[in-house]
């Protein structure tokens, strides 16, 4: 059974940092590209970052350029956000999303709140 559980998020204060983790179990994603998005309360779900299957590739939601950073350690079958600059607009739940062909797989969220 395929599973990505989330990790990492909780309270900030506006200026800090955290790092997300999703890790994947049940197969390998080192050849499928990563993505994070998130969801506000009342809001839809939306991209934040994907990052290519060698890593060499990394997009980003305008909004998040420059203060969040996607990466991935393929031999730990892991993906990372590291959110540096954290302002209160970034208060969603983060979602891991791997891909494979047309199947998409979801972790379960984790929770990011920036208090102002």
């Amino acid at each position: 059974q395929v599973q990505l559980v989330e990790s990492g998020g909780g309270l900030v204060q506006a200026g800090g940092s955290l790092r997300l983790s999703c890790a994947a179990s049940g197969r390998t994603f080192s050849n499928n590209a990563m993505g994070w998005f998130r969801q506000a309360p009342g809001k839809e779900r939306e991209f934040v970052a994907s990052i290519n299957w060698s890593g060499t590739n990394t997009y980003y939601k305008d909004s998040v350029k420059g203060r969040f950073t996607i990466s991935r350690d393929a031999a730990k079958n892991t993906v990372y956000l590291q959110m540096n600059s954290l302002v209160p607009e970034d208060t969603a739940v983060y979602y891991c999303r791997g891909r494979v062909g047309t199947n998409e797989f979801w972790g379960q969220g984790t929770q990011v709140t920036v208090s102002s």
